[in-house]
């Protein structure tokens, strides 16, 4: 597996970058996969490939210094700020069960699983809920192939597929501001709902996380 250390760019170098790496690996053909870490400066909302920005207030976020990108993947808007993010390119040959979109996010996800493991962080998959159209905010959102810890969303994921190449990213959730999250979304984000790497156990730092996903195989 072909490892792309963590690095930290803005919202529209780390999307490029993201599809750069699977247009790349389509046109070479290439049979190894390739994970990446990375971080985002300035704090950035990512929207879904097809969603709408207009309940984004542009003046706020401009305020704020919050940059909008918008990702190659599906699925509703992210703030990018106190997180780790991950994306994982390979054909969908690789996997076990790369036709299964279902089956391919959970058997690229034990990556995450297990690495977390490590760290006495056990995670599993949530049970799908029935969408709330009203949430903008996708940590708000559980579509069942995303990473919880005791009921609550840890780690969002995304996929896109393009001639027969799997391209998958997500968020790692290291901490989070609601009252920011509540501003920007308009949005209550309840405690009850997701939960972060510091309120699981805040002795655990960021370079931890991030070392540990730097050794991982599947």
């Amino acid at each position: 597996m072909k490892f792309i250390p963590y690095e930290v760019k803005t919202g529209m170098e780390n999307m490029q970058i993201d599809s750069d790496l699977l247009d790349s690996a389509i046109e070479e053909q290439s049979s190894e996969p390739i994970f990446r870490l990375y971080g985002w400066k300035p704090a950035c909302i990512s929207l879904g490939r097809n969603q709408k920005d207009d309940f984004l207030d542009k003046e706020l976020l401009c305020n704020l210094g919050i940059d909008v990108v918008r990702r190659l993947t599906g699925g509703r808007a992210l703030l990018h700020d106190d997180e780790i993010t991950y994306s994982f390119i390979c054909p969908a040959s690789y996997l076990k069960h790369g036709d299964n979109i279902t089956a391919s996010y959970k058997e690229i996800s034990q990556i995450l699983i297990d690495a977390l493991k490590k760290l006495d962080i056990e995670t599993d998959f949530g049970a799908a809920k029935p969408p709330n159209t009203h949430f903008d905010y996708c940590m708000l959102i559980s579509t069942g192939a995303d990473l919880c810890y005791k009921g609550k969303k840890l780690i969002g994921s995304a996929q896109f597929r393009k001639e027969g190449y799997i391209l998958q990213h997500g968020s790692i959730l290291y901490d989070y501001n609601p009252e920011l999250l509540k501003k920007i979304f308009k949005e209550e984000v309840s405690p009850d709902s997701i939960t972060s790497i510091t309120e699981i156990n805040p002795a655990i730092s960021k370079s931890n996380i991030i070392e540990l996903l730097s050794n991982v195989k599947l």
